[in-house]
């Protein structure tokens, strides 16, 4: 009795023809329901097999039940068939399953190990070179910069020419990152259409305080309108360590015709692509609304004669980059401002482009007033102006200079010092 109950476990029982008749009345169907119960057998069922065939002998109810191999069946005609189905071969093939999790756990490692889980050191320098992002609804372009030692100067701190660089930097990534980033340098797809590219016309720095050599900061750029044909940029730059401002800054933009080098009105449909991006906000720095005087060879005390830009001052829209003219102002600022004093402020107005073959004179006057306002901690004001040989004037510009080291200073008198080192020309 216990080895039929074993054989049947693991062998179906053929039963008569007779019985299965009656089975399948009760079941309430005929032999095409039965095979629909059926379930064809595994593929894998023959390497199943060989495991369970290489068991040990199992028991029930105490006695050793013994199971030999089973072969494939033949029928009447002689056509082998699968084995019958059995508990144990219509098991799942768990090798699959097996090699399925192991591909997963080895493809979590490969991704864990690439991971930088290392604690950075407070030290170290987080993501120098990354590009910046969009962020508040779209409308601010932030990216931070790394101040490498080639880009500080002989007070240990940035140049001005590398803030500068900064800005200019910041506002090409906006358009870029906003989609608004043609065929030009800066220029929006319909610009690019009407060979159309915008230039700066007025520019206002203050500076609180110079990064130095291992800062990172952040700069944080965005667009407004300036009357009908005017856009204006701002710019705040910040330490991205301690959150303190260092930059405040903002210019006014305007379109010239690339080809006829003349100002242009904003086509409808550059308006159109470049509003999106417009803030509802005040400028950063208060209109600097006093008047740029205009310097002559009478009115100037220092003077640079023989300026004449290189290849690699023009930018791609073969004109002088702006950055270059700030370099060229200070060409003719006196050498004992730039040693005991440093740049904190700046208002320029570009009145027009020059090119590579262009030679310029840069003219300083110094404001003798300003040397002698000791409540002032001796800040000192500069007139600047840059200009063709003919006299055309490309830039107007005003400085203002505090002092490198204001506490140890005292009253010296800096009108005395300036005016017995001035050369009227250089």
């Amino acid at each position: 009795m216990v080895a039929t109950a074993a054989t049947s476990a693991f062998f179906p029982v053929t039963s008569s023809p007779d019985s299965s008749e009656s089975k399948n009345k009760k079941l309430g169907g005929g032999s095409a329901s039965l095979e629909s119960i059926k379930s064809k057998p595994l593929a894998s069922s023959g390497n199943l097999q060989v495991k369970a065939n290489a068991q040990a002998h199992r028991k029930i109810n105490g006695s050793t039940v013994v199971t030999t191999p089973v072969e494939n069946f033949k029928n009447d005609d002689g056509v082998s068939s699968p084995p019958p189905r059995t508990f144990i071969n219509q098991l799942p093939d768990w090798s699959m399953l097996l090699a399925a999790i192991t591909t997963i756990f080895l493809a979590a490692e490969k991704q864990w190990m690439m991971l930088d889980w290392k604690p950075r050191r407070p030290d170290m320098v987080i993501d120098p070179f990354g590009i910046g992002k969009i962020v508040q609804d779209g409308l601010v372009y932030s990216q931070n910069f790394s101040i490498r030692s080639y880009e500080i100067g002989a007070d240990r701190t940035a140049s001005i020419e590398t803030l500068m660089n900064h800005l200019q930097e910041t506002a090409i990534n906006h358009c870029r990152s906003a989609g608004l980033l043609g065929e030009g340098f800066g220029a929006t797809p319909e610009m690019c259409k009407k060979n159309l590219i915008w230039v700066v016309t007025r520019m206002q720095v203050v500076i609180d305080r110079y990064p130095t050599w291992g800062d990172v900061v952040q700069v944080d750029t965005w667009v407004s309108a300036s009357g009908k044909n005017g856009m204006r940029r701002d710019w705040l730059v910040s330490n991205t360590e301690t959150g303190e401002i260092l930059t405040r800054a903002t210019s006014v933009w305007v379109m010239m015709n690339k080809l006829t080098r003349r100002l242009s009105k904003i086509p409808e449909e550059v308006r159109g692509e470049i509003e999106p991006f417009f803030m509802n906000s005040d400028p950063v720095l208060a209109e600097d609304s006093q008047k740029l005087v205009k310097l002559d060879d009478s009115s100037a005390e220092y003077v640079c004669k023989g300026l004449t830009p290189k290849w690699s001052d023009l930018d791609v829209n073969q004109h002088v980059n702006n950055v270059k003219y700030i370099g060229w102002i200070l060409e003719s600022a006196p050498l004992q401002i730039l040693e005991s004093h440093e740049l904190c402020a700046m208002t320029l107005e570009y009145r027009r482009e020059c090119g590579r073959d262009s030679v310029l004179h840069s003219l300083t006057a110094v404001s003798d007033s300003d040397v002698e306002n000791t409540g002032n901690f001796g800040e000192i004001n500069c007139q600047h102006l840059l200009r063709l040989e003919d006299g055309a004037e490309i830039v107007r510009g005003r400085t203002r200079w505090r002092p490198k080291y204001a506490e140890s200073l005292g009253n010296v008198d800096q009108k005395f010092l300036l005016k017995e080192n001035r050369n009227p020309s250089l």
